[in-house]
């Protein structure tokens, strides 16, 4: 069991959580596609997705949400983008009939500066892709800058800033450099965007949190 563990570390770190790159970075997404499926249901389950939406993913990673929201959405549209051309690769892979059919696209592109319109989308998500962002003040103002009026924005995560974390997890937020706010620091993040409505939604018995804000009408 240790030699296993040891192994996915190994992959792990080859493949860079921030910017997943060559074939180990290809290993460790389709392993998060199986490892975060519980945080994402989750964060999910906070959200009615209707079949007509346009939903973006940022920072998709290997594809696992986009495929999940892809099942409520019949006659809308969905777009996920990262940074990582291993990722997009992957997320393609992953959602490859969505995307022939032309349901879903997957896109080159980072946060720092979104390819879309203002008031593009109905609502946008990013799950275990906020520890990475490198100016997440600013960053979320260009989120909100291509969400519609009273369109929901929700951040998933499988950890956040609190006492007790275990010495592994404080491990890895030090090692992967990880942006990793309190609950507090959270919504003072959102509301400085301009997110109105804010709600902080936290999972007993476990270290997840779900950020959920929305655009109030008028907002930029």
């Amino acid at each position: 069991m240790s030699d296993m563990i040891r192994t996915q570390e190994e992959i792990t770190i080859s493949g860079n959580p921030r910017h997943p790159e060559g074939e180990d970075g290809s290993k460790m997404l389709l392993r998060m596609n199986e490892s975060h499926t519980q945080v994402t249901g989750w964060a999910l389950g906070f959200w009615t997705v209707n079949e007509t939406d346009t939903v973006l993913d940022i920072g998709c990673g290997g594809g696992a949400a986009l495929k999940r929201i892809a099942t409520q959405v019949t006659t809308g549209h969905l777009i996920g983008v990262d940074y990582s051309p291993v990722s997009v690769a992957t997320a393609r892979e992953t959602n490859s009939d969505a995307i022939n059919t032309h349901k879903m696209d997957i896109l080159e592109a980072s946060v720092e500066q979104l390819p879309f319109a203002d008031d593009t989308f109905d609502k946008i998500i990013t799950v275990e892709s906020f520890y990475f962002w490198p100016s997440p003040q600013k960053n979320l103002k260009e989120v909100l800058r291509v969400l519609k009026n009273s369109g929901p924005f929700l951040l998933g995560a499988d950890v956040y800033q609190k006492e007790g974390l275990s010495d592994k997890t404080l491990e890895n937020i030090r090692n992967f450099h990880l942006f990793n706010p309190t609950p507090e620091e959270f919504r003072t993040l959102f509301e400085q965007a301009g997110f109105s409505d804010i709600q902080i939604h936290l999972k007993d018995g476990e270290d997840w949190i779900c950020v959920e804000g929305h655009k109030a009408s008028g907002s930029r």
